[in-house]
């Protein structure tokens, strides 16, 4: 074999171990879903506070994905990436050997981190090794975007046998083979990439993360304090200052954590929207599909992971062979709201679920519904966002637009917990209530994908728009 051959095949292994890497931390925040009831009842927590299992992840890897994304543009892509896996495995432990509410908390928290650090050097390695090709980086691209929802999908299953046949810790623990795997992969597989100079901007990553986190606690707990007591104001109120300040901060800032500027960029800012939204809708979908299998329905840990493998398919299939060759023909607008208004579409079928429903009525047809949308919008928003940026902004556009998508999700979920808690999901063993609550819920999710595809619709540009754009914006560099 030729040097070429053996370098071309090494780099679609680092494709493979980089399309690992995304799947693992979107794994992670859906794994966790089938196990909740599990854990729920070792470690004590109540019905409202448990979306906190999740949202300690989502927080911790949505508040420092921009941090991990300067990181990876200063110290280098392929030193994050396996410190990143460092991190995720020390946090799984720790997860994993929870005997109390703030251990399980704090492990999620860390292994959140750790996939703020893998996440966007990802995407900057995976730029690294297919951005001067533009075919192959289309094919990249598209087997990428697939580990995300397939992993997040995935999740649910792989979250049901080990509930099932193992133990809850273990839906932790099973990262710790996969990350040792991983760092004794990465130096033969990863390019190093630059080092550069720079400051990191602690200060900006500590308000960011604060105000995230702060929105997403003040919405979980407004249905129990009241939307319009002195605690709910109050902490929406100090959500608005700290990422004011955060903004302030990287406005006088030489070198900021977000150069603002970014956003200027044709079509970044609307990919990024598109997916925020995206995880907006998404996310809720598959964590309450969940809870209507389990506790409704009735099914067993195992059965309720198997229920959503037809929908993983489908969404591997789409994003692999179709939605590529669908935006090539298309163009990026159309397809970002098609898919979008597919997925509200999915959602609202989802919303007519009965309390004495059938997975094959009720759930089935309309998740696949749901997974094409989310196929058809994702690749195309997710590309253009990372594409538009500079090269020497790689880091910097992958961790804006994986924190679009984390923070996207967190709040979406808040909202939509929230929204299904006032419509009576709360209340255990009662079907009527958990059915009305979680199909709140759905319709909840279902408007958030119409608000995506009408932003999407008005935000991004068509191709010639786009093109001309992006030719202006390179004469003004």
């Amino acid at each position: 074999m030729s040097n070429v051959d053996q370098s071309a095949g090494r780099r679609w292994w680092a494709l493979a171990l980089i399309a690992a890497a995304q799947f693992m931390v979107i794994m992670d925040t859906s794994i966790i879903g089938v196990a909740l009831p599990r854990i729920q009842a070792d470690l004590g927590f109540s019905q409202e506070n448990l979306s906190w299992v999740f949202n300690a992840y989502v927080v911790a890897f949505g508040g420092l994905l921009l941090l991990g994304g300067k990181l990876s543009d200063l110290l280098g892509a392929r030193r994050m990436f396996a410190t990143g896996w460092l991190v995720l495995l020390a946090g799984s432990v720790v997860a994993g050997a929870a005997g109390e509410i703030w251990v399980e908390l704090l492990g999620r928290a860390v292994q959140g981190a750790g996939a703020a650090l893998i996440a966007p050097s990802a995407l900057t390695l995976l730029m690294m090794l297919f951005g001067g090709e533009p075919a192959q980086l289309g094919k990249a691209l598209a087997v990428y975007g697939a580990a995300a929802p397939a992993g997040g999908t995935a999740g649910v299953f792989l979250g049901g046998v080990i509930t099932e046949y193992l133990s809850w810790p273990w839906v932790f623990y099973i990262n710790v083979p996969i990350a040792v795997i991983a760092l004794i992969a990465i130096p033969a597989l990863m390019p190093a990439g630059a080092v550069r100079r720079g400051s990191t901007d602690l200060l900006g990553a500590i308000t960011v993360t604060a105000g995230l986190a702060v929105a997403v606690y003040a919405i979980v707990r407004a249905p129990e304090a009241g939307w319009a007591s002195a605690e709910t104001i109050a902490g929406l109120v100090l959500a608005v200052v700290l990422l004011g300040t955060f903004l302030v901060v990287q406005a006088r800032r030489k070198s900021p954590l977000v150069r603002l500027g970014i956003f200027r960029t044709p079509q970044l800012g609307a990919a990024n929207i598109a997916q925020l939204l995206l995880g907006g809708a998404w996310i809720p979908m598959w964590f309450f599909l969940n809870l209507y299998l389990q506790q409704v329905l009735g099914l067993g840990a195992f059965a309720s992971g198997s229920a959503l493998l037809p929908m993983t398919t489908a969404i591997m299939v789409l994003m692999v062979v179709v939605a590529p060759r669908l935006t090539a023909r298309f163009g990026v607008k159309p397809m970002v709201v098609t898919g979008l208004v597919v997925l509200a579409a999915g959602l609202g079928w989802l919303a007519l679920a009965r309390p004495d429903g059938d997975y094959w009525v009720d759930v089935l047809p309309a998740s696949l519904v749901a997974a094409t949308g989310m196929a058809l919008a994702f690749i195309p928003s997710l590309g253009t966002a990372i594409s538009s940026a500079r090269p020497e902004e790689g880091g910097l556009a992958s961790g804006i637009v994986n924190t679009s998508y984390q923070i996207g999700s967190a709040l979406g979920l808040a909202a939509m917990t929230a929204l299904a808690a006032s419509y009576g999901a709360d209340r255990l063993g009662d079907a009527d209530a958990l059915t009305s609550g979680v199909s709140a819920a759905f319709i909840g999710a279902a408007g958030i994908a119409v608000a995506g595809a009408l932003i999407a619709g008005v935000t991004l540009r068509g191709r010639r728009a786009a093109v001309a754009a992006a030719e202006r914006e390179s004469a003004n560099v």
